[in-house]
């Protein structure tokens, strides 16, 4: 049976080129890379430093400033927590957003439970944050703002060079959580003036369990994890070189495909936008369709019970929202930020394009997700409203 994956912004497919560079680190290039005694550690440390040069490289940043994680909740743990603790004497308040992945918002609650104060801004209908809310939040103990540049399931894409020229203004730590946007818009950290951002392999046809956080120079850390002294003292434990030279991997063919490739995922998006619009009534997108990631497309169905409809496609891979929070019955509180019911935000679904997809797939997976809402809406009873 035919199935199409359509779910990028939970995890992506390892690009073959990606896992070739990967494979000699398993066998015979195994050493540790801080084993620097021996050519085996040489050659992983070489491999890793690389890597470092790759991921920054497409950061627009200095490879010192890139600390090697296991993925991008580690690196907004290890940013929020660490420069929280590492600047206490400057303030006691947080700011975030109400849409950010619980990443961020699960460490900054955790904060306000140990004394911090914290404001969470919410955003506009279309997701984006109003930046005259921002400024006016920002106090004199204001220590970090931490917004997302592309959120995870609406995609919509906030205007962070703006926010950061307003932190650096102000004088406040600016944080991101970039790791839907990284390599797939540009991502420039000096332009978006961020001091902290953090990013992962998986979302961009890399490995999971790998990741990095954007460590601007001159900002401090207290480290979340000791025991040895790794990544300049912030990140304690034995580097995973097969998995640091896949994000390397990944990160350097984004820099030289992410272009073109934005092009034609948005061509795809929008194709499968149009198919649906067009045979279905009562079809309305979540978020800014202008300013949103290329391969992102959340869209709610009237009268439709999302994890019905995710039922009913088992041979198309969609979501209900975030991959951390799927098995949660709730409505995603993403949606419910923005201005969504709670039953507007049960009839919406994620739909997540990228590297590997064809017109052909998204065809398939637009005329079977047709297929299956109007099969859903036949059973409705008779009378009973759409939305």
């Amino acid at each position: 049976m035919r199935s199409v994956y359509l779910d990028c912004q939970a995890t992506t497919p390892v690009d073959p080129r990606v896992l070739e560079a990967m494979l000699p680190y398993f066998a015979e290039r195994f050493g540790n890379a801080a084993s620097r005694g021996h050519r085996f550690g040489w050659e992983a440390e070489k491999a890793v430093d690389r890597a470092r040069r790759q991921v920054a490289e497409l950061a627009g940043a200095d490879p010192r400033e890139i600390v090697f994680t296991s993925g991008a909740t580690e690196s907004n743990n290890l940013a929020l927590k660490g420069a929280a603790e590492a600047y206490r004497n400057r303030g006691d308040h947080l700011i975030a957003v109400t849409t950010e992945h619980h990443a961020v918002v699960d460490p900054v609650r955790h904060l306000e439970r140990m004394g911090w104060r914290l404001t969470m801004l919410q955003p506009g209908p279309d997701g984006l944050l109003d930046l005259d809310r921002l400024a006016a939040a920002i106090e004199p103990a204001t220590v970090v703002v931490s917004v997302m540049h592309a959120n995870n399931e609406i995609g919509v894409v906030q205007p962070i060079a703006a926010i950061g020229a307003l932190c650096r203004q102000r004088g406040v730590l600016f944080h991101s959580d970039a790791a839907q946007s990284f390599g797939k818009i540009p991502f420039d950290v000096d332009a978006a003036a961020v001091d902290l951002a953090s990013v992962t392999a998986h979302k961009i046809f890399g490995p999971k369990g790998v990741g990095a956080l954007y460590v601007r120079r001159r900002v401090e850390l207290a480290a979340q994890m000791d025991g040895g002294g790794h990544e300049a003292g912030m990140r304690s434990g034995t580097l995973n070189v097969p998995g640091i030279v896949g994000f390397g991997a990944a990160c350097a063919i984004a820099r030289e495909e992410m272009a073109e490739e934005a092009r034609r995922v948005t061509r795809l998006r929008d194709r499968l936008l149009a198919r649906l619009t067009a045979a279905l009534e009562g079809v309305a997108v979540n978020g800014s369709l202008e300013s949103r990631l290329p391969g992102n497309l959340n869209v709610r169905f009237a009268g439709i019970e999302s994890s019905a409809l995710v039922t009913a496609l088992p041979d198309v891979a969609v979501s209900t929202g975030s991959a951390c929070s799927s098995a949660i019955p709730e409505p995603s509180h993403v949606l419910l930020a923005i201005g969504l019911s709670p039953t507007e935000a049960r009839s919406s679904i994620r739909f997540g394009l990228g590297r590997f997809h064809s017109e052909e797939d998204i065809d398939f997976a637009a005329g079977r997700v047709i297929e299956e809402v109007t099969r859903l809406r036949t059973r409705r009873p008779a009378g009973s409203p759409m939305g």
